[in-house]
């Protein structure tokens, strides 16, 4: 790990550990952004706006903890990286395909990615049971609303 101008309140061997769960989670989130804005775009079909529209809460959800995650990998003492490139070779995210996509197909996606992402986050949490509480919790709020918009894209096909 680089040499940081910030101190953080971890020892060495815990800040490796969650800066790796922080840098993961932060990546993910900003893939699931633009997943989310991609079909937002590109949604077509029955149901167009109330799909139009629960895309757009996705994406504000996902950017807000965006935020929350990569200002906790720097109070850490750890440069969290969102650059494009870095999401691009580290998301754990399935893609998305190109071009219109049913409502139906664009649910049936979402419910994969927010899926993926939750089985992700899952075990971040587990892996930060001992490193940071602190992040833990983090990754626990992050869980909490993610499967709360898992059950409800899940619901528009039930």
């Amino acid at each position: 790990m680089a040499n940081s101008p910030l101190k953080g309140p971890l020892k060495e061997s815990d800040k490796e550990v969650t800066a790796s769960v922080l840098q993961s989670t932060l990546v993910d989130l900003i893939d699931l952004s633009l997943i989310a804005k991609q079909a937002h775009w590109n949604v077509v079909g029955r149901n167009f706006r109330s799909v139009h529209l629960q895309l757009d809460e996705l994406v504000s959800a996902a950017r807000g903890f965006v935020d929350d995650v990569a200002e906790r990998a720097s109070a850490i003492g750890v440069s969290p990286n969102g650059k494009a490139k870095t999401v691009t070779e580290n998301s754990g995210l399935p893609e998305y395909p190109e071009s219109w996509q049913s409502t139906d197909l664009t649910v049936d996606k979402i419910v994969d990615t927010l899926g993926r992402l939750i089985q992700r986050l899952r075990v971040c949490i587990d892996e930060t049971d001992k490193s940071d509480l602190v992040t833990q919790d983090l990754l626990i709020e992050i869980t909490q609303e993610m499967e709360k918009q898992h059950w409800m894209w899940q619901a528009q096909k039930a």
